[in-house]
């Protein structure tokens, strides 16, 4: 349809724009990831966080340095946009719509009113963030499971069923009728 083919790549700018931009200006993203964490930090008990496993205590614990927060915000950036690009483009675009939808749950993640207080223009900035995030996460479950008009795998195999259990029935019908004669 053609409302998709205009839509799609409409929908995508925004994730190809936030990849870019954690590409090009990854101290920004990574000092809002820093931010998230220290707000996490502030209200897990000692003894949890030491319990964390692997990365996530480590990025708990506050032992991940900028550098490689920079480089986290660099890979998402890079994810971001390369399933933008793929759903603006039309390649595979219910898989690149669903990864784009968990590619953003760590932005909603990182932008949840947690952390130190924040001046009311930090405070108005991130609630925008996150609302944004939010929306665009929803649309990116829509455009996931869009069919396309195409009937879905649910809908085939019930009526694959349907259709077999009917030849069997046939079946049964012509071997009854030709045992008689």
């Amino acid at each position: 349809m053609l409302l998709r083919r205009a839509a799609r790549p409409m929908f995508a700018t925004w994730f190809v724009s936030q990849g870019l931009d954690a590409l090009r200006h990854p101290q920004g993203h990574a000092r809002i990831v820093r931010d998230a964490l220290d707000g996490v930090r502030s209200r897990v008990p000692d003894q949890a966080r030491a319990a964390l496993p692997g990365p996530v205590g480590a990025a708990v614990e506050g032992r991940l340095t900028d550098p490689q927060l920079a480089t986290a915000a660099r890979v998402h950036g890079a994810a971001l946009l390369v399933a933008g690009a793929a759903l603006a483009v039309g390649r595979a675009p219910r898989t690149a719509a669903l990864a784009l939808a968990g590619l953003t749950l760590p932005i909603v993640l990182v932008n949840l009113p947690l952390g130190r207080k924040r001046s009311e223009e930090e405070e108005r900035e991130r609630t925008a963030r996150l609302v944004r995030a939010v929306g665009f996460t929803g649309g990116a479950l829509i455009a996931g499971v869009d069919l396309e008009g195409r009937p879905g795998v649910g809908w085939r195999v019930q009526h694959a069923r349907a259709d077999r259990a009917a030849m069997r029935q046939a079946r049964a019908r012509w071997a009854a009728k030709h045992a008689d004669a």
